[in-house]
């Protein structure tokens, strides 16, 4: 069974808007998200920025009860969960309940109340540590909270491949629903991890920038770049299948296509440095798609600021496309909003989405100083009008996974 998969329903909780309309509104302006470090001192630390989400109070999104027993992750996530629902226009009370899922993932988790109720322990002793401690943390908490706000009783589970979690989660709601076990799968990645720890961390690994200048610290393929930064929020696809979605009416925003997964089996952070990966996954997800290269229109990079794994997409990005690969523009969102981890996938598949419904290529902000190593058009200042047919969506994350998404303009 090979049934069909569009896209109905969008939701976005980011640095640079808390809804849809407002992330794509500032994507098309350029805007930077990336400000300092304002809920912990950072005196101590060489990394300053981070791209943090921007008034989001969970009470205008759920009960304050409800709210107390999440973790921001889970915030986060219900709330782009609520906008993505309310956007496809589905009868919850029309629909069979036990086909409609969910496969919303973290890459971290509730890193947040873990500090917090670690701190507890070591001040107050185990009495005191929340009772809720273990149901806010587990990484699957973000899809049961949908799965119950929702009444979505198919499919409930999450992925967890760090930074390839949020296209993961897609990839697999889009097979889940392709091969017949499900109608309706609310998708999508979520992350809240601007925190002491997690931001220790990365920079004991040397994976963050030190820049101390917003506008010069998310620079993807740009000569200067020294690390990614740190973002938070979340992003939500409702997947359905085509003859479900057309019988009730619903508003089609595209099609997913083509999905490709694959390992490096190489390091635990560092990618393979020919790229074999990341190129096996753009070639999977083009052969399911049923595209060549020639058809790809626009390529919406991971491009974290790293060094390596930029010049390591590059490779990849050639390797997968051959001699095309000059001629598609690439971009990394990444360069707006900074690295969101396991929403990362998620919210760009949102903006690819976007892109095609507008005509619109996001541009690479902060890309001035070109990389020899880094020779491709990746759309550097501004974005551009164009209309794109096929899109791509890459993510890469520790361990060395890899996962393209293709998404498909229905006027094709």
């Amino acid at each position: 069974m090979n049934r069909r998969v569009v896209i109905t329903g969008l939701g976005a909780i980011t640095p640079i808007g808390n809804n849809v309309k407002d992330l794509f509104d500032n994507v098309q302006a350029g805007k930077c998200g990336i400000d300092f470090i304002t809920t912990f001192d950072t005196e101590a630390y060489t990394v300053k920025l981070a791209a943090p989400v921007k008034d989001f109070d969970p009470k205008n999104y759920m009960d304050p009860k409800e709210a107390r027993r999440m973790d921001r992750f889970s915030q986060l996530a219900v709330a782009a969960a609520k906008e993505a629902v309310s956007d496809s226009g589905i009868d919850l009370e029309m629909i069979n309940r036990e086909r409609l899922g969910v496969i919303v993932g973290s890459g971290i988790g509730a890193i947040d109340d873990i500090e917090k109720e670690t701190n507890t322990l070591r001040d107050k002793g185990p009495k005191r540590v929340n009772p809720l401690f273990i149901p806010m943390t587990i990484t699957n908490m973000a899809a049961g909270n949908i799965a119950i706000r929702f009444g979505a009783k198919g499919i409930c589970t999450n992925v967890v491949t760090a930074c390839a979690t949020g296209n993961n989660c897609i990839g697999e709601a889009f097979r889940s629903i392709k091969h017949g076990y499900s109608d309706i799968i609310i998708a999508g990645g979520t992350e809240g991890s601007i925190t002491p720890l997690a931001i220790a961390g990365f920079q004991s690994l040397t994976a963050l920038s030190t820049s101390k200048d917003p506008l010069r610290a998310s620079i993807p393929f740009d000569k200067e770049r020294d690390g990614f930064v740190m973002g938070e929020g979340a992003g939500v696809l409702i997947l359905e299948e085509y003859d479900h979605a057309i019988a009730r009416g619903a508003r089609i925003y595209a099609e997913i296509v083509g999905y490709g997964s694959t390992c490096d089996a190489y390091h635990i952070t560092s990618p393979s440095p020919d790229g074999d990966g990341g190129a096996r996954a753009m070639k999977l997800a083009m052969e399911e798609a049923g595209i060549t290269p020639k058809e790809v229109s626009y390529i919406n990079a991971h491009g974290t600021s790293t060094p390596p794994n930029d010049r390591t997409e590059t490779a990849s990005i050639k390797q997968a496309l051959g001699e095309e690969a000059y001629r598609v523009p690439i971009s990394s969102s990444k360069s707006m909003f900074g690295h969101l981890l396991g929403a990362a996938g998620a919210v760009e598949a949102v903006v690819c989405v976007k892109a095609i419904e507008n005509d619109f290529i996001p541009a690479t902000i902060g890309l001035k100083v070109p990389d020899e190593e880094c020779d491709l058009d990746y759309v550097p200042g501004t974005g551009r009008k164009a209309k794109i047919s096929y899109a791509m969506s890459n993510s890469l994350g520790f361990g060395g996974h890899n996962a393209t998404l293709i998404f498909k303009n229905m006027e094709v």
